[in-house]
């Protein structure tokens, strides 16, 4: 009997022991299988990140380029007044035609509200005619046109225009009577010192003075200074290109 009570016994408490290992190993699976979940649910949170910036990114990637800007042409009709300023002197006693000249625009050039070439843009020329003051009785003469504009930060755009030009005054009457106020005055010259042949010689005299007069201030030439304002106007129109933005 007692025998038996001691099998039993050992039953038991193997059994018990049997049933702790069980649940301990349960537990520990339970743990190991906990740490998974615990990095699942962490990954998330290091993954916001990514996910956080990947808008802003997208907000700069979205921002709106500039627009390139773009040409427009833009006739000038003729009859147009284009006021220039002179870069260097011109004069008809060296100049030649055919000779260029340059200046800039004292006056924007606007169409419609639109400055097609702003003040102080570069503007082309050529002397067309030039005529120095003849001696005596030939009055000098300049005659010009304009080429080209270049609009500052533009391209060079030709152009026609009418043709600016200025004579000199004759200065032919101006002239005889120099050189009849030279005779008169030498013939008194000449009556002073004796009459008769002293007036003749001083008349001969008189008059080769007031040639001499005349040659020496008659000769008049056109000068045109460095600065000096000129208007043109267009024959014909012209088309020039103008940048806008987009």
């Amino acid at each position: 009997m007692d025998k038996k009570r001691a099998i039993q016994a050992l039953m038991i408490a193997f059994t018990v022991i049997t049933l702790i290992g069980c649940q301990s190993g349960s537990q520990n699976q339970g743990g190991a299988e906990d740490s998974p979940s615990t990095s699942a649910a962490s990954s998330p949170a290091a993954g916001a990140n990514p996910s956080s910036s990947r808008p802003a990114l997208q907000r700069r990637s979205e921002a709106p380029a500039q627009a390139a800007p773009v040409t427009q042409t833009i006739t000038v009709p003729a009859g147009t007044e284009i006021h220039i300023r002179l870069s260097s002197g011109i004069s008809s006693a060296t100049a030649s035609s055919g000779n260029g000249f340059q200046g800039s625009l004292t006056e924007p050039l606007v169409v419609n509200g639109v400055t097609v070439a702003a003040r102080g843009s570069v503007v082309n020329g050529q002397v067309t005619s030039a005529v120095s003051s003849g001696r005596l009785k030939r009055p000098a003469e300049l005659s010009l046109v304009l080429t080209s504009i270049t609009p500052e930060g533009g391209q060079q755009t030709p152009i026609s225009t009418h043709t600016w030009s200025v004579s000199g005054k004759s200065h032919k009457k101006r002239d005889i009577v120099m050189i009849g106020g030279g005779t008169g005055l030498g013939a008194a010259i000449g009556a002073i010192a004796g009459g008769g042949k002293g007036a003749a010689i001083g008349g001969l005299v008189g008059a080769a003075a007031g040639t001499g007069g005349a040659y020496a201030t008659g000769k008049k030439e056109i000068e045109l200074p460095a600065e000096a304002r000129l208007t043109f106007r267009l024959s014909s129109a012209a088309a020039f290109t103008v940048m806008k933005a987009g």
